[in-house]
């Protein structure tokens, strides 16, 4: 289905997120997951990984990219599944505003602090938070190695202030404590394949790798076209026209 259903669309308005069960089948996440596994752990030990640290000074590598091409990370992250998907969520014609991957290593990723993705996106000149973001796991997450965390609901706030604190872009502390005590705190653990949904009001954490398991997931943000970003403050999330391609079109790409 290429559409939230209507309990998934309703948990989206009410909760801010809901999670796609088996978004991929096994035999795309093992086709996806192997390929970038093979290639990212090569350019992390060249150097050309981007590394964020925690205050712990654990170190979380990330990959992102400015445009979304015809390898296997350009051709997901232009997937009808996705797009239609953010299309529906957000009522209009959307475009790729950036893809990632967030790669946690065994024993060594680091947690990230509570932060809304608008908190930051509304600084590069997104005017409107008609935004959001669908997180797919490629491997098993949890508790242990460091799933990700929502406060349910948190994403009726409001762009709140962000700060930067230890090189990441954290909610201010008063108004973080305040929601902490409003929201439910929910750890979503997940399987290969599963699809976290955000809205990008929604506040969100994740806890460094204390396990000797792999954590990695491939994230992409979807923005509405006449929301683009009216400055260019970075190089990526600018206005492109996305080609959108049949669903599974990346496992023929080597």
């Amino acid at each position: 289905m290429l559409v939230p259903t209507r309990a998934e669309a309703r948990a989206y308005d009410v909760d801010g997120f809901f999670v796609r069960k088996g978004f991929l089948s096994d035999g795309e996440v093992a086709d996806f997951r192997d390929a970038a596994r093979r290639q990212l752990e090569a350019e992390s030990q060249s150097g050309s990984v981007m590394e964020k640290g925690d205050k712990a000074g654990n170190k979380t590598l990330l990959k992102l990219w400015n445009n979304a091409g015809d390898d296997k990370y350009g051709m997901l992250a232009r997937d009808e599944r996705l797009v239609r998907m953010s299309e529906a969520l957000i009522g209009d014609e959307v475009y790729l505003y950036s893809h990632k991957m967030t790669m946690k290593q065994p024993r060594e990723g680091g947690a990230w602090e509570w932060h809304q993705d608008f908190g930051y996106w509304y600084n590069n000149g997104c005017l409107a938070p008609e935004m959001l973001s669908i997180w797919i796991a490629l491997d098993p997450s949890n508790k242990a190695n460091g799933c990700l965390q929502v406060l349910t609901g948190s994403h009726i706030l409001g762009r709140l202030n962000h700060i930067r604190e230890d090189g990441q872009t954290n909610v201010e502390k008063p108004y973080l404590n305040a929601a902490v005590k409003r929201f439910e705190h929910v750890y979503v653990e997940m399987d290969p394949g599963d699809a976290l949904v955000f809205h990008c009001n929604l506040l969100h954490r994740s806890d460094a790798n204390k396990s000797d398991t792999y954590r990695w997931g491939y994230i992409c943000s979807y923005n509405a076209v006449h929301n683009a970003p009216f400055m260019r403050a970075r190089d990526y999330g600018n206005y492109e026209e996305m080609k959108i391609v049949p669903a599974g079109s990346f496992m023929s790409v080597q």
